[in-house]
């Protein structure tokens, strides 16, 4: 179960997390993750692919471990990346790895990881001897196999077994919520298709779903998905609507956001448009995979008016997609809508989905595991219209099948071994595990720091409308002393929330707030000056240029504000 997994994570042992599709494996993750970070850790998050690591708001593992395109590694490579001081500096302060979707992380890619983290760590404990947590189905997506020797799983790396996993197994299926798609999933696992699941899935071939708008075809093969949905959207004769992404940070951070997210620089979309939720909001009412149909866009702010399938209808706030350093500090935050055309997408990227329903085509499945995959996004066998199937659809890998035992065998061990602790001895090994990463064991501390979790998260929902009271009260004020007191915040929040505004709208007039003519110019020159002698220590992580240089060119006779407006 769920809970006794999390139990198993907290007492600090290496943990190998699996169980079918649906059965929970990245909730887990999150309240691992959170559960560390209120006690001031940081773990680090890394998946084989950008989709994947974007559901946990991690990177690529080639990104992390500066990998480029290689999966292999030798001993110069290693001492490479030894002589840079920004790698030794990321990497010491790593205590806790979890590895997302383990399935299509090849051998090789996971023994370079291996041998880096004891080359930097100076441990020959696996991985440097740090917590490593591995999370995912052998049964779904495997990588992309070079190998000579049929070597392609992680878990057929030497390390593997030196990491002296504890495995959890989770059996209880959230995702799905009738018997007959859950046998049809039990079937592909168990590598005994009945007559039963043949029979349920001829029954769904070119069946009509119960719904307004059509459902989201998914593909085995890459096909122009993108052009399928911008061919049905130009088949509509609704206004088009764009939305274009605002960020902050530097350019080189910005552009790996996007390449380990499915959020889109430049969102179009129109009424009666089909659209996929691509992130997780349950606090709204949609989680990653969640789709709807365009009804309608607010006419105070244009955002988009979205029907579920499930009926509720929300209007679309933006989210944030960000990229956080090792103490939790955002160096880099696109804000975009949450949305995606949802005509059509690949089977690939809907690996970790949940669907409510879809058109699934197998007739041209070519790798084991893609139909399960395809089959297990789904709630219920009545949200499905199959446009055809093989016989490769319903074949996972035999391998898989001869190792499955054993490893639900692991499981059932690691569960009663964390059960014969007293509450005593679990409180004792996970305080023991804390202080180990450096952590904070005290209970009033960890209380405040949840607390500044909790609400963190509080303002970057609420982001929105504290920038929008703010701007209702731009033309009523002619000073920011004004508009600080109106709004009852601090002229530094009123500055940030500026700062917001004109990220916004480019537009956005606020030069009756700058300081007086002669201030803005001796800055602008300060700004000039500092750009043209380039030095390193004068720019943050983010590209931009620090208030200190700022103040100290000006002679320290400039205030802080009067530069940071300069900087809105």
């Amino acid at each position: 179960m769920q809970n006794t997994a999390l139990n198993i994570l907290k007492t600090g042992h290496n943990v190998f997390l699996t169980g079918s599709a649906g059965t929970g494996k990245t909730y887990i993750l999150n309240q691992y993750i959170l559960y560390l970070k209120s006690r001031k850790i940081y773990p680090t998050i890394v998946a084989p692919t950008g989709i994947a690591a974007s559901h946990l708001g991690g990177q690529t593992i080639h990104s992390f471990f500066s990998l480029g395109i290689r999966d292999e590694i030798d001993d110069s490579f290693v001492q490479n990346l030894l002589d840079k001081k920004y790698i030794q500096v990321k990497f010491a302060k790593l205590k806790v790895l979890i590895i997302d979707e383990i399935s299509m992380v090849s051998p090789f890619l996971f023994t370079a990881m291996d041998t880096i983290l004891k080359a930097f760590k100076k441990n020959d404990k696996p991985f440097g001897g740090i917590q490593v947590i591995l999370s995912g189905d052998f049964f779904q997506l495997p990588p992309i196999s070079r190998a000579k020797d049929n070597k392609r799983f992680a878990w057929q790396a030497p390390s593997w077994k030196a990491l002296d996993l504890q495995t959890c197994y989770l059996e209880k299926k959230f995702r799905q919520n009738d018997d007959v798609l859950i046998a049809i999933l039990d079937d592909i696992r168990s590598g005994n298709i009945s007559q039963n699941t043949y029979d349920a899935l001829n029954s769904r071939i070119n069946a009509t779903l119960d719904m307004n708008f059509k459902p989201t075809k998914l593909y085995t093969h890459n096909l122009d998905v993108d052009k399928i949905n911008n061919d049905e959207l130009n088949k509509l004769d609704t206004q088009t609507h764009n939305f274009v992404y605002t960020s902050q940070g530097a350019k080189s951070n910005i552009q790996k956001i996007f390449k380990s997210a499915m959020v889109q620089e430049n969102m179009t979309l129109k009424k009666d448009a089909v659209v996929m939720f691509i992130k997780n909001n349950l606090e709204k009412g949609y989680v990653n995979g969640t789709t709807g149909v365009v009804i309608d866009f607010a006419k105070e702010d244009n955002l988009p008016i979205v029907k579920l399938t499930n009926g509720h209808t929300l209007k679309v706030p933006l989210e944030d997609w960000s990229i956080e350093n090792d103490k939790g500090a955002i160096t880099a935050k696109v804000s975009q809508l949450p949305l995606k055309l949802a005509w059509a997408i690949t089977i690939h990227k809907s690996q970790g989905m949940t669907l409510d329903s879809a058109q699934i085509d197998l007739s041209k499945t070519f790798e084991v595991g893609q139909g399960y995959v395809a089959l297990s996004r789904i709630k219920n066998i009545e949200g499905l219209e199959l446009l055809g199937f093989n016989d490769t659809a319903l074949i996972v890998d035999p391998l898989i099948l001869s190792i499955d035992e054993r490893i639900k065998q692991s499981s059932h061990k690691a569960k009663a071994k964390i059960s014969t602790l007293s509450n005593d001895e679990f409180e004792r090994l996970t305080a023991l595990h804390i202080r180990k990463l450096g952590g904070i064991t005290n209970s009033q501390e960890i209380q405040k720091q949840t607390k500044a979790l909790k609400s963190k998260v509080k303002i970057s929902t609420d982001l929105a409308d504290i920038h929008l009271k703010t701007k209702e009260l731009l033309d009523s004020c002619d000073s920011l002393e004004k508009l600080s007191k109106k709004r009852e915040l601090g002229i530094d929040t009123i500055i940030k929330h500026l700062g917001k505004l004109k990220l916004n709208d480019k537009d956005l007039d606020l030069s009756k707030f700058f300081p007086d003519a002669n201030t803005t110019n001796l800055i602008t020159q300060a700004i000039a000056t500092i750009k043209e002698k380039n030095n390193k220590d004068d720019f943050g992580e983010n590209g931009m240029i620090k208030l200190k240089p700022i103040f100290e060119e000006l002679d320290e006779k400039v205030s802080y504000n009067d530069i940071k407006l300069m900087l809105v």
